[in-house]
């Protein structure tokens, strides 16, 4: 895979999704579920970005420039009606140029950030590896079938970050950093001014 994305389409959450990590989404509008046709057909992914500002579902979605390549990993029809698909997160990416098409849709270009540096969770940061095995006890959570590695200071500081009730603009610094320690350090700190 080429470490640019062109014309990819964009996917403004209010939730986030990184490398390794599932998002269920439930898709209604038209501009999506032509998205998710031409994904599908193509066998393309879309990059999913933390909104900035307004709704996911508004015309008007501000959202940040660094988020995830994410691929389509499944997709049913819910009992609601609508279609529900899960994404997995592939890498991260930052947006160069977007832009909206004629039916609503963002569409941008991207390019694949450089991967981060594998690293094990320090003695200091250990209590992560524990809290985020109770978030994964979440039926919800554990319907998605993870699986994590509990020993990668990467691993447990993305999944966290997905998972923890933090504000958008302390999830996206979170998401920015390309240093899994010093990620971990942040949320350590985080989680003690939780307490």
């Amino acid at each position: 895979m080429t470490d640019s994305l062109d014309h990819v389409p964009l996917f403004p959450l209010s939730a986030t999704v990184l490398p390794g990590g599932r998002i269920p989404l439930q898709l209604f509008e038209p501009r999506y579920l032509d998205m998710l046709a031409t994904c599908m057909r193509e066998g393309r992914g879309f990059v999913v970005l933390l909104l900035r500002e307004g709704n996911e579902t508004g015309s008007s979605a501000v959202f940040y420039d660094v988020g995830t390549y994410v691929r389509i990993i499944d997709f049913q029809q819910l009992d609601n009606g609508l279609l529900g698909i899960t994404a997995e997160g592939l890498w991260k990416v930052v947006v160069t140029r977007s832009w909206k098409a004629p039916d609503g849709l963002n569409l941008g270009d991207a390019e694949r950030l450089p991967e981060e540096p594998e690293a094990a969770i320090p003695a200091a940061c250990s209590e992560l590896a524990s809290v985020l095995k109770a978030l994964l006890r979440h039926p919800v959570i554990n319907n998605l079938d993870m699986s994590v590695d509990f020993s990668s200071a990467r691993e447990v500081g993305w999944r966290l970050i997905e998972l923890l009730p933090l504000d958008s603009q302390e999830k996206q610094r979170l998401i920015e950093i390309q240093e899994p320690l010093e990620r971990l350090s942040r949320l350590r700190d985080l989680l003690d001014a939780m307490e």
